[in-house]
């Protein structure tokens, strides 16, 4: 067979892991190619026309922070932007917007096109060359040969993908694909431990068929509150459509539970296991009996489409049940089905089977990402490919790779989770899922992840220069905060009547007063001024640390407390076995996933505090008597 190619690293899949993995690794200066089933669906969106939302947009914010792509492109992109949870803390704040999937495409092909040292291949990839444990090429159904030094698995639900819509199912995957089976069967071939998964889709109908006057108008946010994803992405930003809320009924309800024996999830075809998050139509009416109606978000797929997305019913019910059960709702009782729902059953890896680079214990140079590793959503699957290919590349070149501590972000988080405890359904990215999550807000992930970005190389000139700006801004900002004094009955004279309720009797300076419940930086600026440069998202930025400063210092002295685990390693031969004071659990759950650390070792469910005791004792042991033999 002759080989066609040769390349440090190849990604298969081009959807949003394949993107940043693809990117990242030819930014890194890898010669990179991204094989995909076809080039017509570079960033599909088959889930729904979105980015961002609870924790999504944090992850969002830190792919941006290392330089990857996703934020620019829903920037870009974007059709109405919100910011969630408003009226919480400042922690759980995140970005959401709806996108127009079709333009998200197209900037995400020209981007990948754009990038220096990466090729785009239109191809499906059957299998992977494995010489001596280690990968070394991949074979394409038109029996092709490219050889490579890593591999980064991206290939989201068409890997074994089967397509279910009540009674009807055959393999394939989003949007008219067809599914990639045979490299199903290779990665069973060469031992990696795959399961099934399952994931739904609801109807996109008809913008025509649905009566807007008996649905909720769920508009953005006003266009002075509007904030970017994208660090980089400056002016004035717009929303261009409205979002809309309908509610399933009694009626809705009832076709759907006289139907159940029909849905393939209950009638027994599908054996994936669906997400805990986010379940179908038909799982909602039976997990939750006493819920009288269920949210169904209307949102456009795009302006140059009349194709509307039915978020929140997703279904595997049949077509005609599906018409049914979507006319019963106020507002689509004349509703015109362009696309009907479906559910899709997939193979992943288990993802305690990779190390916390992303890098396969079975096969060394294989990298998984995004729903290969058992995830579900853009953002994550976006997050693991930027990890994966930046990893990926580095091993080809050569050089360290990066593993990302829980406390420095979302996605380190993520990681640790999967690798560490594994998952029994398509995980969520949640922002409870994270312990220092003041720390690890959306506004500060700059911050947190481009220094170290920087340092592995893929945050260029123009993102760092931006950067290091904004530090300077923001320090100065503080400086002068910290350091002027507030004038009382000035500061009295500009606030409102309510804001006075607030101000207190005794002065202070502004950072002071910013401690302060309901003062805020514009009511302080009316005073003293802004700072030179300091931005309305800034503003909210310096008034968030200083308000939490107390409560984000204490969680900084947890995260140094964790962090003298965190720093010892645990050597990659270690034996556990004859480790008798550890239970047989932790024993077995240690030897298999090999946890780098103490503090990756004590996250293992099944390793007690105890364990990790005992765990400590046997490693200072062996210290010292490596030091002894040294010596």
């Amino acid at each position: 067979m002759d080989c066609l190619g040769s390349y440090d690293v190849i990604v298969i899949g081009a959807g949003h892991a394949g993107i940043e993995a693809g990117h990242a690794a030819a930014v890194l200066g890898a010669r990179t190619a991204v094989f995909t089933l076809t080039l017509d669906f570079i960033g599909n969106m088959p889930c729904n026309p979105s980015i961002g939302g609870t924790a999504k947009g944090h992850l969002v914010r830190e792919i941006d922070a290392l330089g990857g792509l996703m934020g620019l492109a829903a920037d870009a992109t974007f059709l109405q932007s919100k910011m969630l949870n408003r009226g919480k803390g400042p922690a759980v704040h995140s970005l959401r917007v709806q996108t127009d999937r079709k333009r998200y495409h197209i900037w995400m092909k020209h981007a990948l096109e754009q990038t220096p040292n990466l090729e785009l291949h239109q191809g499906e990839i059957t299998g992977i060359d494995v010489r001596d444990g280690h990968v070394c090429g991949v074979f394409t159904n038109l029996n092709g040969y490219y050889a490579c030094k890593c591999v980064v698995i991206a290939t989201g639900t068409a890997l074994g993908g089967r397509i279910f819509v009540g009674e009807a199912h055959y393999d394939g995957g989003p949007d008219g694909q067809h599914a990639a089976t045979a490299l199903t069967r290779d990665l069973v071939r060469k031992g990696f431990p795959l399961r099934r998964f399952k994931t739904g889709t609801p109807a996109r109908v008809h913008r025509r068929s649905i009566d807007f006057s008996r649905l909720e108008c769920q508009p953005g946010d006003p266009e002075e509150l509007l904030q970017p994803f994208s660090f980089l992405t400056h002016g004035a930003m717009h929303n261009k459509v409205d979002c809309y809320v309908a509610y399933t009924n009694a009626a809705t309800h009832r076709v759907i539970l006289d139907n159940l024996s029909r849905s393939p999830l209950y009638g027994g075809d599908i054996q994936g296991v669906g997400p805990r998050y986010c379940p179908s139509i038909e799982d909602k009416v039976v997990r939750f009996p006493d819920k009288d109606r269920h949210p169904i978000f209307v949102e456009p797929c795009g302006e140059d489409t009349e194709e509307m997305y039915l978020q929140g019913m997703s279904s595997s019910l049949p077509e005609s049940v599906q018409n049914a059960m979507y006319r019963t709702i106020e507002g689509f009782e004349h509703l015109e089905i362009m696309r009907p729902a479906y559910a899709i059953e997939y193979d992943c890896v288990d993802p305690t089977s990779l190390l916390p680079t992303l890098e396969s214990k079975v096969v060394r140079g294989v990298y998984g990402a995004g729903q290969f590793n058992g995830t579900s959503g853009y953002e994550e699957a976006a997050a693991q490919g930027l990890l994966a290919g930046l990893n990926a590349a580095r091993h080809a070149l050569g050089q360290s790779e990066l593993v990302l501590a829980r406390h420095t972000s979302y996605l380190g988080t993520l990681v640790d989770d999967l690798v560490t405890k594994g998952v029994m359904d398509p995980y969520r990215m949640m922002t409870s899922r994270s312990e220092y999550r003041l720390s690890l807000r959306q506004d500060n992930a700059d911050e947190r992840l481009t220094p170290i970005g920087r340092e592995y190389g893929l945050v260029d000139d123009e993102r760092w220069a931006a950067f290091t700006r904004d530090m300077a801004v923001k320090n100065a900002e503080v400086h002068r905060l910290e350091t002027t004094k507030v004038p009382m009955a000035r500061l009295r004279a500009a606030a409102t009547e309510d804001q006075r309720a607030a101000l207190g009797e005794s002065g202070g300076t502004a950072a002071e007063l910013l401690k302060r419940p309901g003062i805020h930086y514009e009511l302080v600026a009316k005073v003293i001024g802004r700072g030179e440069g300091v931005t309305p998202t800034m503003a909210l930025r310096i008034e968030t640390e200083l308000r939490y400063a107390g409560y984000i210092a204490r969680e900084q002295r947890t995260i140094r407390e964790v962090q003298r685990h965190e720093n010892v390693a645990i050597p990659d031969d270690f034996d556990y076995a004859p480790l008798e004071t550890l239970t047989l659990e932790a024993r077995e759950k240690l030897s298999k996933i090999r946890p780098r650390t103490l503090a990756q070792a004590g996250r293992i469910p099944g390793v007690s505090p105890s364990d990790v005791a005992q765990l400590s004792v046997a490693l200072l042991r062996r210290s010292h008597r490596e030091g002894e033999t040294h010596d």
